[in-house]
C-alpha cells in the first residue's frame, strides 16, 4: 500500500502575492506547511506540484532544504499539474493537500488516511467544511479517481481546482461515479468553520503570524482554535471572509475547455 501527499504550491497569487513564501520567525509559511506534514504517521512520500513560473525557483529552494522532490507544471491546469506529479509514482492512495494551509495537522491527515485504507469502498474522501476550520483541508483518494478525473473532467473549473470533478460525480453530493465521504469533525463543539486558519489574504497573514508567534509551528489544530477562542480582537481581523472564494470565481467565469 503506498500512500502519496501531493501539496500544491505557486509563487503567484492575485490576493496575496508570494504569500507562502512570507515569514514568521525566520521560516517560510512553505516551510512550516512542509514540516508539518513530514510529522504525518501515514504517509510514505510527500511531493509538491509547482508551477514553470519564474518565482517557483523559490519554491523549489525551500523543497530542496527539506528534500522534498517536486513537479512542475501548468499555472492553469492545477487537474493536469497534480495527476503529473502523482503518475511517475503509480501510488494507491493520493493525499491533495494545498500550501496555503501553512497549519494544516498531521493528526487530521493521519486520521482521514486511516479512515480511508479501513473503508476501501470509498474513491474519495474529503474532510467535511461544514465542521472543521478553514485551512485543515484534506483529501484522500484513491490514484483511480484522480486519474479518471484528469481524462475526462472538460470544464475550466474542474480543471483549476484537481478535485470538483470527483466530489461533484460522487455518492456524497448525488453523484454516481464515485463513491465519496465527508469526514466529520469529531470534536463537532467547537463550530469550528467559523474559524480561518488559512492564508489567501493579508488579514489572514496577521492571524497566522501571531498564532506561530505564541504558539509555535507544532501544535494541534485545537491549541490554535482555541487561541482564537480566547482572543477575539485576533480572530475577527480575517473572520469576514468566505471560504472557497476562488473556487467560486472560477465557477462564475467556467467554461468548456479542449485538453
Amino acid at each position: 500500500m503506498k500512500v502519496l501527499a501531493i501539496t500544491q504550491a505557486r509563487y503567484g497569487s492575485t490576493r496575496l502575492p508570494a504569500k507562502i513564501l512570507k515569514e514568521v520567525n525566520g521560516q517560510t509559511l512553505l516551510e512550516v506547511h512542509l514540516l508539518r506534514i513530514l510529522q504525518s504517521k501515514s504517509i510514505d512520500k510527500l511531493k509538491i506540484a509547482t508551477t514553470d513560473e519564474e518565482g517557483s525557483k523559490y519554491i523549489v529552494e525551500v523543497a530542496d532544504k527539506l528534500g522534498v522532490e517536486f513537479f512542475k507544471g501548468s499555472v492553469d491546469d492545477v487537474l493536469s499539474r497534480f495527476y503529473g506529479t502523482a503518475a511517475t509514482e503509480k501510488p494507491d492512495y493520493v493525499i491533495r493537500l494545498t500550501s496555503d494551509c501553512p497549519l494544516i495537522d498531521p493528526n487530521v491527515i493521519d486520521a482521514v488516511v486511516t479512515f480511508a485504507i479501513e473503508h476501501p469502498e470509498y474513491d474519495y474522501i474529503h474532510t467535511d467544511a461544514k465542521s472543521f476550520p478553514d485551512g485543515l483541508d484534506t483529501e484522500v483518494m484513491k490514484f483511480s479517481a484522480i486519474e479518471k478525473a484528469y481524462n475526462d473532467a472538460n470544464l475550466k473549473s474542474e480543471r483549476e481546482h484537481v478535485t470538483p470533478y470527483i466530489w461533484k460525480n460522487g455518492t456524497a453530493n448525488g453523484g454516481n461515479l464515485f463513491n465519496t465521504y465527508d469526514f466529520p469533525n469529531p470534536a463537532g463543539e467547537y463550530n469550528a468553520n467559523d474559524y480561518r486558519i488559512t492564508i489567501d489574504e493579508p488579514e489572514d497573514f496577521e492571524v497566522i503570524k501571531a498564532l506561530i508567534e505564541n504558539l509555535g509551528i507544532d501544535r494541534g489544530w485545537k491549541d490554535y482554535i482555541d487561541y482564537l477562542l480566547k482572543h477575539k480582537e485576533l480572530y475577527e481581523i480575517n473572520s469576514k471572509f468566505a471560504n472557497n472564494e476562488g473556487y467560486a470565481k472560477s465557477i462564475a467565469n467556467d467554461s468548456i475547455i479542449n485538453k
